[in-house]
């Protein structure tokens, strides 16, 4: 297809015009139906599959809307594809590089005004939605989520990825199953390592690791310390770094300023805040990889408390996660503009220390 793989979108020649208008559309293969979501450049609706009644959801991007944007959808779409192709394996079945919980791209459509993402179905809802609406929830909920990303982003790891924008808005429920399984989704910041390391300043705030705001090279090891964050959230209801002020909350990471506070965190076992420490912890040599991570006694072993702390995480989510600043995506100019500000106010702005949470 003419758009992915070239740097000018908006220039095609005639060769490509009358390749394109060959091309099947969307509409040839599929119905499109309802609406799903809608994000800042793109919208998401149900579709239907003409061959066999089967639904998937299709990402739909505006070409004009995500002009000068074009490499962030080249990228999402070459990381989709490495963990949607098939290969022949020794015996010369056909092996997919998927992983159960990374959201699949299976094809791609384009037209002259949009590029059309058709991607496995994911139905369940988002992670702290399930959570609130549960009746019990527990440590050894927490630790299988964490398990299950865990293993996926090991898997992407191991394929050469960086997801880049971990956070429990891209965890998503495969269906509405009790026993459903989580799936990770918007790759949209994901990167492929070329040369191991990376250096833009990209991801979400209260989410992005203290190497990412300090403006040094970063790599795996960014993803590892979202899921500490992510992981501290799901045993309390509310993030470990929280400042209404962006210079404060980027001064709070860097210093890996967190704590476990009482009364929340009575209740939770040592296991679990060892496990949180390893994750986010600020020197990268220390920090855990996923593998790591993985054999850890709460997550591997039976450390994780049964006790149900439905009640007070599900109370705190509904407080702290109301707002919509947590899920805003920040660019990497943003970042880096805070930043600079932060470091030319640290010797005169005084530092909230960590904050309470919401009473």
């Amino acid at each position: 297809m003419p758009l992915f793989g070239k740097k000018d979108f908006g220039r095609k020649s005639k060769k490509d015009a009358r390749d394109s208008e060959k091309q099947p559309s969307i509409e040839d293969k599929y119905i499109v139906k309802d609406l799903l979501g809608t994000g800042a450049f793109s919208e998401v609706r149900l579709i239907e599959s003409k061959e066999n009644g089967q639904m998937f959801a299709c990402k739909i991007i505006d070409k004009k809307a995500l002009k000068g944007k074009e490499d962030s959808l080249e990228n999402e779409i070459r990381v989709l594809k490495r963990f949607s192709e098939q290969a022949k394996g020794e015996g010369g079945e056909k092996k997919m590089f998927s992983h159960p919980n990374i959201v699949q791209l299976l094809e791609t459509y384009e037209d002259k005004n949009k590029v059309y993402l058709v991607m496995e179905l994911v139905t369940g809802g988002e992670l702290f939605d399930r959570i609130v609406e549960k009746g019990s929830y527990t440590e050894k909920d927490a630790s299988n989520l964490i398990r299950q990303v865990l293993e996926a982003v090991d898997y992407m790891h191991s394929q050469g990825v960086v997801h880049r924008d971990l956070k429990p808005e891209n965890l998503l429920y495969y269906s509405a199953d009790e026993e459903s399984k989580i799936m990770i989704s918007d790759f949209g910041l994901s990167k492929i390592e070329d040369s191991g390391i990376m250096a833009t300043a990209c991801g979400t705030p209260g989410y992005v690791a203290p190497e990412v705001l300090a403006q040094k090279p970063y790599g795996k090891a960014v993803d590892v310390w979202s899921i500490g964050v992510i992981s501290y959230i799901l045993l309390c209801g509310y993030p470990p770094f929280y400042d209404e002020n962006d210079a404060n909350l980027f001064a709070q990471i860097l210093k890996g300023d967190f704590e476990f506070d009482s009364p929340y965190w009575d209740d939770i076992s040592e296991s679990a805040k060892d496990f949180i420490r390893h994750l986010m912890c600020v020197d990268v040599e220390k920090r855990y990889t996923c593998k790591q991570a993985l054999a850890h006694p709460w997550i591997s072993g039976n450390a994780a408390s049964n006790k149900n702390i439905h009640g007070t995480v599900s109370e705190q989510l509904k407080k702290n996660f109301a707002k919509s600043r947590w899920k805003q995506a920040y660019h990497a100019t943003t970042v880096i503009r805070q930043m600079q500000k932060m470091i030319l106010s640290s010797s005169s702005t005084s530092r909230n220390s960590n904050p309470q949470p919401k009473q």
